[in-house]
């Protein structure tokens, strides 16, 4: 069965990759959107800004969400959600190189990068990115709407809520909770539970 075309959300340097990942597993991509016309770099076409997507049946699509996150993961939220109510639904972007096992779980619109290894029975809500070289341990469970940075080391049996980021090269140890919309410093290693909400740093993290 053909895959359905797919529109691309975004201009910018996350969207490159996904945009190059898509053309190398020959999937079609119609063109992008962004809030202004611009170049880009493959040569896909401008639509227009995100409401050019309503012009098109959510039968007849699949939406790929090209809007990477530095801290804030709400924006990202917001557009999913936007698209998803009224019916649309978004690919899964999975590059060849990922190492994934049989018994991981993905929801809808999940992106995985280069690299990344999820190991048995990981779980991975809807929208969460799993960035490049990100290695995910047994019985991990990754709620929606997050962004594993490049790099990240998750033990097993982490709990990690809707709406977090986890910053580049930062470490989690095993059997770990942590709380919705909380941000995770870049090279931090994480020692005890954080409550949601919050925002840690260093060596343990504080």
């Amino acid at each position: 069965m053909k895959s359905k075309s797919v529109i691309m959300i975004g201009n910018g340097g996350h969207a490159a990759v996904l945009t190059e990942m898509l053309l190398a597993q020959n999937i079609e991509i119609v063109g992008f959107t962004a809030p202004k016309m611009e170049k880009n770099r493959f040569g896909l076409c401008y639509l227009g800004d995100d409401s050019i997507i309503f012009q098109y049946p959510p039968d007849d699509i699949m939406l790929v969400l090209g809007l990477g996150t530095v801290g804030v993961t709400s924006i990202r939220m917001n557009i999913f959600n936007q698209f998803y109510d009224k019916g649309y639904s978004f690919y899964s972007v999975v590059h060849e190189s990922a190492i994934i096992s049989r018994s991981v779980h993905m929801g809808n619109g999940v992106q995985i990068m280069p690299g990344v290894i999820l190991q048995s029975f990981v779980y991975i809500g809807d929208n969460t990115i799993i960035n490049t070289r990100s290695s995910i341990d047994h019985d991990c469970h990754i709620g929606s709407h997050c962004h594993i940075s490049p790099g990240v080391t998750l033990s097993g049996g982490i709990n990690i809520d809707d709406s977090v980021h986890v910053g580049a090269g930062a470490t989690v140890i095993q059997n770990i909770n942590i709380g919705s919309q909380s941000i995770i410093g870049a090279g931090s290693v994480v020692v005890k539970d954080i409550p949601k909400n919050s925002i840690v740093k260093g060596v343990p993290a504080k």
